[in-house]
């Protein structure tokens, strides 16, 4: 049995894609109405409606429940992973893996999920599940292909064949450095060219945010210790085109909604879903200043996210920084 821990739309379509790879699922989740919702009519009517589960996935808000998994899928938002999964420690079962599906950077520690997890579960192996997702294609059985990175290839290849189906395929990797680094940076960047299209800067400008964006991702992986080829496949290049190119993102749709004129405050009250580029602005900022490199775009995010700096002001300091080898 997997355990899922965390039932929004993501935790939700990672639920059924494990179903339909042969696994039962438990799903955790907070809220006793989605627990309720699941098991008596299949469906989770508030994070993913419309959407039947197979009745292999079963809910609980027990998390003594999810702790029976021999595999933990933790889906809940990266800023509050640490203190929802406190009550498992010493819970489960010895060497049960931990496979981190949230995309973030801990805003206060600056630690990266797997840094989380391993301060407070050390005896347990630590993997990341990244890659250009949408939660309602996944759900829908659409084909997606995804990251399974950990410290041991052997280990990620098991826990990848037991997602596996003909429409969800990881690939393994060890690189859990960069597959954190591109899951969580991707999000900034999201917003970054939702802004762009916002404000009708055109296709062009979208390209080049991209392409600059990648090589912020790259100084910032390899600065933290990942490796350049994370960055160039799928939970690297391949989430950052899928967020910076769909108002699917939550995070290029808030960016198009504050270039269009409209207040975060604004934006953020309409939605029961999380925008992880928004917490995770100020996060990358601080990583990059502390390990001594520069992320201009991300930077650019962040003032304008978390500092009150006028949109049209930023825009224009960055559009006027110093030309500089593209390789730099």
């Amino acid at each position: 049995m997997i355990s899922i821990v965390g039932a929004g739309a993501w935790g939700t379509a990672l639920a059924l894609a494990g179903g339909r790879a042969g696994n039962q699922v438990t799903l955790w989740a907070y809220e006793c109405e989605v627990v309720t919702a699941i098991n008596d009519g299949h469906e989770n009517t508030i994070y993913l409606p419309g959407v039947t589960l197979d009745p292999v996935i079963r809910a609980t808000d027990d998390m003594a429940q999810a702790a029976r998994g021999d595999v933990l899928l933790l889906a809940v938002p990266a800023q509050h992973l640490r203190d929802t999964i406190a009550p498992l420690i010493g819970k489960l079962a010895p060497a049960t893996p931990l496979v981190v599906c949230a995309k973030g950077i801990e805003q206060e520690t600056l630690a990266l999920m797997s840094e989380a997890l391993d301060a407070t579960f050390p005896q347990h192996p630590v993997f990341i599940l990244s890659g250009p997702t949408f939660a309602a294609d996944v759900a829908a059985g659409l084909p997606t292909a995804v990251t399974l990175a950990g410290a041991d290839l052997n280990a990620a290849q098991q826990i990848a064949n037991r997602l596996s189906s003909d429409r969800f395929r990881p690939y393994s990797g060890d690189d859990i450095i960069g597959a954190q680094i591109g899951g969580a940076v991707k999000n900034v960047l999201g917003i970054a060219c939702g802004i762009a299209e916002g404000r009708g800067f055109g296709d062009n400008a979208r390209a080049a945010l991209i392409t600059r964006g990648l090589a912020e991702l790259n100084r910032l992986c390899l600065a933290k210790g990942g490796k350049a080829e994370t960055m160039m496949g799928l939970s690297g290049l391949g989430d950052l085109v899928l967020t910076c190119t769909s108002t699917q993102s939550r995070n290029y749709s808030l960016g198009f909604a504050l270039g269009a004129g409209r207040t975060l405050a604004e934006i953020l009250d309409e939605r029961n879903s999380v925008a992880e580029g928004v917490f995770t602005a100020s996060a990358a900022v601080a990583l990059a200043k502390k390990l001594g490199i520069e992320m201009p775009i991300a930077s650019a995010v962040d003032a304008v996210i978390n500092r009150d700096a006028d949109i049209d002001i930023v825009i224009e300091a960055l559009l006027s920084r110093p030309l500089r080898a593209e390789a730099d």
